[in-house]
C-alpha cells in the first residue's frame, strides 16, 4: 500500500494551516517557510504544492549514503537523519522541489506522512488535501 497526498487547488483558499501545523510540528514553531509542504499562489489561485512520495523516487535512487528509503507500512519516502550528510543530491532530484536542506543540521528533510496520518490533510479545513491510497502502490525500493 502507499499513500500520498493529494491536491484539491479548487478548494485551497490559501489560508495556510496546513503550513503552519506542518512547521510546528516539523520544526517546533509556526513559520510557513520551514513547513514541508508549499502553497504556489497564482493570481486568486492557491494551489497546495507536497511531496508526491514518487512510486519511482529519484531522490532515493540518488543518495550516496542510502539515507532515504520506502516506508514499508504506507509507502512514504523517508529521509534518514542519522545517515544524511545534506549533500542535496536528492534536493537537486526532486522534479517538484519539495526536498529542503538544513542548514543548522546539515542534512535534507521532507514530508514523511507524519507517519501515516498527515496533520496538514486532518487540519485542512476545506479538503484541499486529502490522503489517498494508491491501489497496488507497492514497490521493491
Amino acid at each position: 500500500m502507499r499513500k500520498v497526498i493529494c491536491t484539491n487547488f479548487d478548494l485551497c483558499t490559501g489560508c495556510a494551516i496546513c503550513q503552519l501545523i506542518c512547521s510546528e510540528m516539523r520544526s517546533g514553531g509556526t513559520n510557513p517557510r520551514l513547513a514541508l509542504l508549499k502553497i504556489a499562489n497564482q493570481g486568486l489561485v492557491h494551489r497546495p504544492v507536497v511531496c508526491a512520495q514518487c512510486q519511482n523516487a529519484f531522490c532515493l535512487k540518488v543518495c550516496p549514503n542510502e539515507a532515504i528509503y520506502r516506508n514499508k507500512h504506507n509507502g512514504a519516502v523517508i529521509i534518514d537523519q542519522e545517515k544524511c550528510n545534506g549533500c542535496g543530491l536528492c534536493a537537486e532530484a526532486c522534479p517538484i522541489d519539495m526536498i529542503l536542506l538544513d542548514k543548522q543540521k546539515n542534512t535534507a528533510r521532507k514530508c514523511d506522512l507524519c507517519g501515516g496520518e498527515p496533520l496538514c490533510v486532518k487540519y485542512c479545513p476545506t479538503g484541499a488535501l486529502e490522503l489517498v491510497v494508491i491501489p497496488g502502490g507497492e514497490n521493491n525500493e
